[in-house]
């Protein structure tokens, strides 16, 4: 027997938490309870002022983004913040309610530029956040990628998964600033400098 859709459903109204939307096995979920996030204020503090200016976009929640990016393998910023705006799972790793605005994909970049341009401030919470993955088995050290190669782990699996980071850290952040230097030079602005060695 051939049953039609019913299209009236798209307009209900139920009453129900973002976390029930989201399944338990979900890999944001895992996560979410097992890496700590707060580190990132600590090392950020002395980049934002505590009474002037705008209230900035917690950097918490941008390298949740940038992680998210570079977890689910998302090819670009842009992509990314659409991805957010659709998918429910991320919006609740990054505390949005369904009727929040997600910030615009290039709100990252100008945060990256005034906040993280000519250092390596980035590249270091990015490591953590990564060393933490691996350390607590949401990412797996044999599956990291370096320079879009396949990386085997070595037989001494610790020397060589801090190699690992650094290096996927390092290229992680590489790649974000061709990308914001490429939206950069598209609103007529001047790329990002080169980072501290």
């Amino acid at each position: 027997m051939l049953k039609k859709q019913d299209m009236t459903h798209r307009d209900q109204v139920e009453m129900i938490s973002l976390d029930q939307l989201v399944p338990k096995d979900h890999l944001v979920r895992k996560i979410d309870s097992k890496i700590n996030f707060e580190f990132i204020y600590e090392r950020v503090s002395d980049l934002y002022s505590e009474d002037a200016g705008r209230p900035s976009i917690d950097p918490l929640v941008l390298f949740k983004i940038a992680f998210i990016q570079y977890l689910f393998g998302i090819r670009s910023m842009r992509q990314t913040i659409k991805e957010i705006e659709t998918n429910i799972a991320y919006r609740w790793f990054l505390g949005f309610g369904l009727s929040d605005e997600i910030p615009h994909f290039t709100t990252f970049g100008k945060n990256y530029a005034r906040r993280f341009e000519g250092t390596k401030v980035f590249e270091h919470i990015f490591n953590e956040i990564l060393k933490q993955a691996i350390e607590s088995g949401c990412v797996k050290p044999e599956e990291v990628f370096i320079d879009g190669t396949h990386v085997k782990a070595s037989a001494n699996k610790n020397k060589r998964m801090k190699v690992l980071i650094k290096e996927e850290g390092r290229l992680y952040a590489s790649l974000l600033e061709e990308e914001i230097n490429e939206q950069r030079v598209t609103e007529g602005l001047k790329p990002l400098k080169k980072k501290i060695k």
